[in-house]
């Protein structure tokens, strides 16, 4: 199921790939962006198949396939196929990490000012159980993290940090960290480190070598295109040999003996044996469709498109284009006065434009620090199969609601 358009790099063809590009201006890719006709059939036929032939021989008949995504995942992370776990949800896998870390009375949790808001509940979470410290890392005068202040962080106090957590790119914003440069403090001082790559894993390229990270967490339904119930994890070989997963299953871990278990050698130890296995069999082709197309070329193309869509932004009166760092994304947030989020989303979707306000629960510190509205922004998120009219149509139309 190889694309000629994903090899071509056929803006057309890339659209007509894209059946929902025929109904919709579809600028919400942050949140879960267009599927290929592929990506849908090949889980209609993967349903078909269970219905014809049950559940668990399905899994037999697709064995090959099903293991596309991991072959798919490994290539786009430059890692071993041992290191990718697949799991229910990017949320399920960086729980599976978090959950896993022994924390005791008076570690440290060293976090962005942009964090995604279900992280740190379950920072607030652990404090609350244990008495863990969360530290929050301010950000430099680019809006990126501030380098210097994390690793006077670290080396501040009786001990080492438990774990450095950080969204690579907030739910609310355009601004990308640098992780590479957290990954290389973590590895000097040996912190253990998760990355959030939900908005970056299908929209840039990501070498989780250059990174650094332990783990990095991602799904399926943003900028990879792929289905909705489907994420995944990396996880490194020094992780694997130090942390356990926060839960383990008989598809993990083998019970052995009366009080002991046996976990899988590699990553799949993250997994549980029961996920959306059509699922699985999309976001196979789904990265199989990026990687062909190159994410060097993805990202240049989307860097490019949102731009496009700030300066236009920037123009119109009334309205307050918010994204600021050394490195822009995809992501661009705004806001218009006397215009609530809500308000605008409802009118660009009379018009048949999709985007998604961003409320301030999601990233409350950065909300407060960036003074943004109480009432949230809009966030227009931009793919590669967008189009420069249908960046002028979104402005047009955002001009003309008050």
């Amino acid at each position: 199921m190889a694309s000629t358009a994903a090899r071509s790099r056929d803006l057309a063809q890339l659209r007509a790939d894209t059946p929902g590009c025929l109904q919709r201006v579809h600028f919400n890719n942050a949140g879960a962006a267009l599927c290929t006709h592929d990506v849908v059939k090949a889980q209609q036929d993967y349903l078909e198949a269970e219905c014809l032939y049950g559940g668990y021989e399905t899994v037999d008949r697709y064995e090959e396939t099903l293991q596309s995504p991991y072959t798919e995942l490994a290539t786009m992370l430059k890692c071993s196929l041992g290191n990718i776990a697949i799991l229910q949800s990017a949320t399920a896998a960086w729980m599976q990490v978090f959950y896993g870390i022994p924390f005791q009375q008076g570690d440290r949790i060293l976090t962005g000012i942009h964090e995604y808001g279900a992280n740190y509940i379950a920072f607030l979470q652990v404090a609350k159980r244990t008495g863990v410290r969360i530290e929050v890392i301010p950000e430099d005068a680019d809006s990126d993290i501030d380098i210097s202040a994390l690793e006077e962080s670290i080396v501040r106090g009786d001990r080492k940090p438990a774990l450095l957590a950080f969204t690579h790119i907030p739910t609310n914003s355009g601004r990308v960290y640098n992780a590479e440069a957290i990954g290389a403090v973590a590895k000097r001082h040996g912190v253990p480190f998760l990355l959030d790559a939900c908005q970056s894993i299908g929209q840039m390229p990501l070498d989780v070598a250059k990174i650094g990270c332990d783990w990095l967490s991602g799904t399926a339904r943003k900028y990879l295109r792929g289905p909705r119930g489907i994420g995944f994890l990396y996880a490194s070989d020094e992780a694997m040999s130090r942390f356990e997963p926060g839960t383990l299953d008989m598809y993990g871990a083998s019970w052995t003996g009366d009080a002991e278990y046996r976990m899988l050698p590699d990553a799949r130890r993250y997994e549980q044996y029961e996920k959306y296995f059509a699922g699985v069999v999309g976001l196979g082709i789904a990265v199989r469709y990026a990687n062909e197309l190159g994410l060097d070329w993805i990202w240049e193309r989307v860097q490019f498109l949102a731009a496009e869509l700030r300066t236009k932004l920037s123009g119109l009166p009334g309205v307050q284009v918010h994204d600021k760092g050394r490195v822009l994304c995809g992501i661009v947030s705004f806001s218009k006065n006397g215009v609530s989020p809500e308000k605008m989303k409802a009118a660009l979707l009379e018009k048949g434009i999709n985007v998604k306000p961003s409320p301030k629960s999601s990233t409350r510190m950065d909300f407060l620090k960036n003074k943004l509205p109480d009432e949230g922004v809009v966030r227009a998120s931009v793919h590669y199969y967008n189009t420069e009219e249908e960046v002028c149509a979104v402005v047009v139309a955002v001009s003309a609601v008050s």
